[in-house]
C-alpha cells in the first residue's frame, strides 16, 4: 500500500494504455472531423488552377496535432479515466479491493495524481507548442489559404505604457518581403510623455535584426499642437516591437484562444484595461485544472456502482465532459464580453464542477 507500490504501479499502467487509446481515438477523431470539413477548400484551385501541395497541407495538420491535443486534453484524461475504471469494474478488481480493505479513493488514486501531472503537461506544452512551431503552423496555413509565400496583416493596433501615459503605434499593413524582411506599410505612432504629445508617421518601416529598430523611410516627427514644424527622422526610437509581435496582436484580433500564457500575459502588460486579456490570462491557468476536475466527477459514476450497465455510466461521465466545456465556453465568452468579471468567467466552471467532483469522489465506497 506505499505511495509508487505495486497497486500504484498496476493501477497507473491500466490508466496509461488507456489514455494512449484515448489519445489516439479522441484527437484522431477531431483530425479527421478538421478534414472533412476545410479539405475541399484547402484544395480548391486559385485564379491560376494551381493548388497547394499535398506536402504542404500534411506539413500543416502535423504542426496542428499539438493544439487539437491543447483543446480535448481534459477530455482525453476524462475518457482514459472512465476506460480504466471500466476494466477495473470488469475484472471486479474494485470488489476484491474492498474486500480486502482498500478504499475505493485509494484504488483510484494513481489517477488523480495521473490528472494533476496531465494537467501540469499541458500548461508545459502550450507554452512549448506556440513558442516553437505556432508561428511556422501559422505561416503554412497562410500559404494554402491565401496562397501566398509571406503573411499579410492589416489594421493591426499596438499600445505600449509607460510612466508618461500610453504610446499607440497603427500598423496599416504588414508583411515580409523576400530579401528586405519585415516591412510595415503605412506607420502612424502617437508617443505621449508628460509634457507633450507626438506624432509620428512613415510610408515604409524596415525592421533590422542587427538594431532591434524600424527604419523609417520619409519619417516625420511633429507635434500635434499646429505651430510645430515637422521633423525628418529615420529610426523609430520611442517603441520597441519586433516582427514576432505583430503576429501576435495579430493573432489576438484572429485568434485569441492560440495565445500562450506568455503572450497573453505580454499583451496585457501592454493593455491592462482589455478584460478579454484578463479572461484570456485566467483562463490558461484554469482550463489546465480540467484534467482533475473531470476525473473528480466522472470516476464515482463507474467506481460508486459496481453493479449495472457500464455503458450507461460511461454516457453518464460523458455527458458531465460536455456540461462542463459548455459552462467554460458560456463563462468565458461572458467574460470575454465584459458581462462577467475575468475571474469569475475562468474560475466559475471549474470551482463548482470540482465541489461537485469532490462531493462524488468523497462518496464512492470505503
Amino acid at each position: 500500500m506505499k505511495i509508487a507500490g505495486r497497486l500504484d504501479r498496476y493501477v497507473a499502467s491500466l490508466f496509461v494504455a488507456s489514455y494512449s487509446v484515448a489519445f489516439f481515438l479522441v484527437v484522431g477523431l477531431f483530425l479527421i472531423l478538421d478534414l472533412a470539413g476545410n479539405l475541399d477548400e484547402y484544395f480548391e484551385p486559385s485564379a491560376d488552377g494551381s493548388v497547394p501541395a499535398s506536402s504542404l497541407v500534411v506539413r500543416f495538420y502535423l504542426y496542428s496535432i499539438p493544439f487539437i491535443y491543447l483543446q480535448v486534453s481534459p477530455f482525453v484524461t476524462l475518457v482514459a479515466g472512465l476506460f480504466t475504471a471500466s476494466k477495473l469494474v470488469r475484472n471486479n478488481e474494485i470488489v476484491a479491493a474492498l474486500n480486502a480493505g482498500v478504499s475505493a479513493q485509494r484504488l483510484v488514486a494513481p489517477l488523480i495524481a495521473g490528472g494533476i501531472v496531465l494537467g501540469g503537461a499541458m500548461f508545459g506544452l502550450r507554452e512549448w507548442a506556440t513558442e516553437s512551431i505556432g508561428y511556422r503552423r501559422d505561416l503554412v496555413l497562410d500559404r494554402i489559404v491565401e496562397r501566398r509565400e509571406s503573411p499579410v496583416y492589416t489594421e493591426v493596433w499596438l499600445k505600449d505604457p509607460h510612466r508618461g501615459g500610453t504610446n499607440h503605434v497603427r500598423i496599416e499593413k504588414f508583411t515580409t518581403v523576400p530579401g528586405e524582411g519585415a516591412v510595415i506599410e503605412g506607420l502612424v505612432a502617437t508617443i505621449r510623455d508628460r509634457k507633450s504629445l507626438v506624432a509620428i508617421s512613415a510610408d515604409i518601416a524596415r525592421y533590422e535584426e542587427e538594431t532591434g529598430r524600424w527604419r523609417l523611410v520619409r519619417g516625420e516627427r511633429r507635434g500635434v499642437e499646429p505651430e510645430f514644424d515637422a521633423v525628418r527622422i529615420e529610426y523609430l526610437k520611442e517603441v520597441r516591437f519586433t516582427p514576432r509581435d505583430v503576429h501576435v496582436l495579430w493573432k489576438e484580433q484572429e485568434r485569441p484562444l492560440d495565445l500562450s500564457f506568455r503572450e497573453t500575459n505580454e499583451l496585457w502588460r501592454r493593455d491592462p484595461d482589455d478584460v478579454q486579456l484578463q479572461t484570456l490570462v485566467e483562463y490558461h491557468k484554469t482550463f489546465p485544472l480540467a484534467n482533475l476536475v473531470l476525473l473528480l466527477v466522472g470516476l464515482p459514476f463507474l467506481v460508486r456502482h459496481e453493479r449495472g450497465r457500464r455503458l450507461e455510466k460511461l454516457v453518464a461521465g460523458f455527458l458531465l465532459c460536455v456540461f462542463y466545456f459548455a459552462a467554460d465556453f458560456v463563462t468565458r465568452s461572458l467574460g470575454m464580453q465584459g458581462i462577467l468579471s475575468p475571474l469569475m468567467a475562468s474560475w466559475l466552471p471549474v470551482l463548482f464542477f470540482g465541489s461537485l467532483g469532490v462531493v462524488f469522489y468523497s462518496s464512492m465506497k470505503t
